[in-house]
């Protein structure tokens, strides 16, 4: 039976940590301050909106919610940003994406309004060339961070590791590949056109998969000895899943993160480290 490494001991460590940096920044009268932007009432944006402000409240961090309406256009979206970028009191910024069907075209240009170094889930092109480059820019992908959390949280050395990442998008195949890159660990990207994947990721010692397609990581994709971080949320009849038939691959492997329970419940916790460290640095 394999070990499930779980988003509630991860983020209990981070929030701990995260509330003894807050309250170092108060004595500096600095309050790390969080504002969530939000067109309409989208379901999904509005559980990640409250869980982001649960756990901003038990690290100390102040948050504020703009809801701008469902149809809103372009220049109002860019008229808030800019009044954020000015406002000192501000550290972090969260836009919920994608925006409204009427905004996909203007979707980059809006996004590149806000300054990186507001910028916690890397919504700006700069944001993506830290990532890329090394240098603090903005901020990584909240997703493609909370990997490398929990990997850190259960004292998974990188170093010299071999590590399959499933998916190439700019939300997580790219940017969590080019981390792993930097921590010393040898990275191969599978994606639609790979063949044979599952003989690639039976030779990895950990295997990231963002496929985003559920059932897709078989029996036949794992070996004993790996760690697997299933990072994708999927619904199917039965409910929320992974990319991992959980019930075939978690007998085989040594570790793995469940679905609900891994990453997504991660990835908040990033979201307002962000804001912690942007209002640090």
């Amino acid at each position: 039976m394999a070990k499930q490494y779980l988003a509630k001991e991860v983020t209990a460590a981070m929030l701990e940590s995260l509330a003894q940096r807050t309250s170092r920044l108060k004595e500096q009268n600095i309050t790390p301050k969080l504002v969530i932007v939000r067109c309409g009432e989208d379901p999904s944006d509005l559980a990640y909106e409250r869980g982001a402000r649960k756990r901003a409240s038990l690290a100390g961090v102040e948050t504020q919610v703009i809801i701008l309406p469902e149809t809103a256009d372009k220049q109002t979206l860019i008229s808030t940003l800019e009044a954020l970028n000015q406002d000192k009191s501000v550290h972090g910024v969260l836009l919920f994406r994608p925006l409204p069907a009427h905004l996909k075209k203007e979707q980059e240009e809006i996004c590149n309004t806000l300054l990186p170094e507001k910028d916690v889930d890397c919504m700006t092109d700069l944001s993506y060339a830290g990532v890329f480059t090394g240098k603090k820019l903005g901020f990584a992908p909240c997703t493609a961070q909370a990997v490398l959390e929990i990997l850190d949280h259960y004292g998974i050395d990188l170093t010299g590791k071999r590590v399959a990442v499933i998916g190439r998008s700019l939300v997580i195949g790219k940017p969590v590949s080019v981390m792993l890159i930097s921590r010393h660990a040898t990275v191969t990207v599978c994606h639609t056109k790979t063949k044979d994947i599952a003989s690639i990721t039976r030779e990895a010692d950990i295997i990231v998969s963002a496929a985003g397609a559920a059932n897709s990581l078989t029996a036949d994709h794992v070996r004993p000895g790996q760690t697997v971080i299933d990072v994708s949320v999927n619904f199917t009849e039965d409910g929320m899943c992974g990319d991992s038939v959980f019930a075939d691959v978690e007998p085989i492997v040594d570790a793995i993160t469940p679905v609900p329970g891994g990453v997504g419940g991660v990835t908040s916790a990033v979201l307002i480290s962000h804001v912690v460290e942007a209002a640090e640095r």
